[in-house]
């Protein structure tokens, strides 16, 4: 059984494990966050598509390395994340629910007020590794929304089954979507 699918991102290439969703259906698992060769040439490329922006957003966890260095080549002075549970620090915070196809359960995201005066006002780029059902990048949409923000651009390195075909992201690479065949194998869907 096909249990693996190769990707070549401008040429680093990288075996991505695939994950049953149910009995049918599959995703190739992309974990970028400690893979520093990739984190570099994908945000160098990038940043190539974001256009004019003043502030980078992510979710916590998987996008925080890909946006470091996005803000780092960038010259910029920080970038915001979008936590996944209240931190003592937070003052006068807001959240959002989501549901992501690589987490069980409903997550929350949440803002302090400092994180949403600095993308008050501002033109900013989302930032995630992989949009699939795009429910996390609509959720950090919603939070810079309620902060003020103005979103200018979603982006990712990966674009993954009908995500694809959006037209308000920009990324490098589609990836597929991987359904079960009679034979117990997976193939990509288009």
């Amino acid at each position: 059984m096909t249990n693996a699918y190769e990707i070549d991102l401008y040429g680093i290439r990288r075996t991505l494990p695939l994950i049953p969703i149910d009995d049918t259906t599959a995703f190739a698992s992309f974990v970028i966050i400690s893979d520093t060769e990739l984190i570099s040439r994908a945000a160098g490329e990038l940043i190539k598509k974001i256009g004019d922006v003043d502030v980078l957003v992510t979710a916590e966890a998987k996008g925080i390395a890909l946006t470091y260095e996005m803000s780092r080549q960038l010259g910029m002075k920080d970038f915001i994340v979008a936590r996944k549970g209240i931190k003592n620090y937070m003052r006068n915070y807001i959240g959002v629910e989501v549901n992501s196809i690589t987490t069980a359960g409903t997550q929350h995201l949440y803002l302090d007020e400092a994180d949403a005066d600095k993308v008050r006002g501002r033109r900013v780029c989302l930032v995630d590794d992989v949009i699939s059902t795009g429910e996390s990048i609509h959720a950090i949409d919603e939070l810079v929304k309620k902060s003020g923000g103005n979103v200018v651009c979603r982006a990712a390195v990966l674009a993954e089954g009908d995500a694809a075909k959006r037209t308000d992201i920009v990324y490098l690479q589609k990836l597929p979507l991987f359904h079960k065949t009679a034979s117990g194998e997976y193939e990509p869907v288009n």
